[in-house]
């Protein structure tokens, strides 16, 4: 399940952010890369412990915390938090698949990546290249969204960014440790309560609404892990 959600940052906010993220001291990617995943990785990175990541990365997920679709389709339990990086000409990160736990650095906490984030921060007229390409159940995407927009996708897939071949790729990513692990499951919860959610505004008293409401919230107590 691709999810993408659009204008989590407004264009304004976005110009702000890409002003500050020009100015920043950049580091090699590969020091969040697993073993495996640093062989393919050719980018940079701004550390965890930076203080524009901390900012950039506390606001996204305010926003989405608070982001009725992102809630419904990711079900979070807890994020490892956003960090962020720079694609130059040049740059890129082959096919991999993300590490299954990632602990962040001074914190005893783990994360099972369940789910896989991206935030676009350059928009797609100020670089070449650069697309995000995910393998899924219904074959190859290219991904390559305005600034201010994200694309959840399950932290299982197959996936790369392409070769940078002019301008520059700023992004955020981070990853969330579902309540419910497996996404076919979370796919259906997801389809049904955007379902409930269309007829509590078309047809509000409908009684059928509880019927399905009381069938998602019995489906979700029966999936989820806590």
């Amino acid at each position: 399940m691709l999810i993408h959600i659009p204008g989590v940052f407004s264009r304004d906010e976005v110009g702000r952010i890409r002003e500050a993220l020009e100015q920043a001291d950049w580091a090699d990617g590969k020091i969040t890369a697993g073993h495996q995943s640093a062989k393919a990785k050719h980018n940079l990175q701004l550390p965890e412990s930076h203080p524009l990541s901390k900012e950039i990365g506390a606001a996204m997920l305010e926003r989405l915390w608070s982001h009725p679709v992102f809630m419904s389709a990711a079900l979070p339990n807890k994020v490892f938090p956003p960090l962020l990086n720079c694609y130059r000409v040049g740059d890129t990160f082959d096919f991999h698949i993300d590490n299954a736990v990632r602990q962040a650095r001074g914190n005893p906490e783990r994360v099972r990546t369940d789910l896989s984030t991206t935030l676009f921060f350059s928009n797609p007229e100020d670089y070449d290249g650069g697309e995000l390409v995910i393998q899924d159940t219904f074959g190859t995407r290219e991904i390559k969204l305005a600034a201010g927009d994200l694309v959840l996708y399950p932290g299982t897939s197959l996936h790369k960014v392409n070769p940078v071949t002019r301008g520059v790729r700023y992004a955020s990513f981070f990853w969330t440790q579902s309540l419910v692990r497996e996404d076919a499951q979370r796919a259906l919860l997801f389809e049904m309560d955007t379902a409930i959610q269309r007829l509590t505004q078309d047809v509000p008293d409908h009684p059928s609404l509880i019927q399905l409401t009381g069938t998602y919230h019995n489906l979700l107590r029966r999936w989820v892990e806590v």
